[in-house]
């Protein structure tokens, strides 16, 4: 990989909010409706950055 800034492949709840701009609320509700994916890993919530970009991106072509 290059010496470039990477992006991690997955981030926190706390994280996924701050980069999307979705409250925390409306995230859950969003993972539990199956809109946004997760990974568990012991206690810990993941959400894959893929997976958000792709949320996102399915949103942008409905307008």
């Amino acid at each position: 990989m290059s010496d470039a800034v990477r992006e991690p492949i997955t981030v926190r709840i706390r994280e996924a909010c701050r980069i999307t701009g979705i409250g925390r609320s409306k995230l859950y509700e969003l993972i539990a409706e199956g809109e946004i994916e997760t990974i568990k890993v012991g206690a810990m919530t993941l959400v894959p950055v893929a997976g958000l970009r792709a949320f996102i991106e399915a949103r942008r072509e409905r307008m």
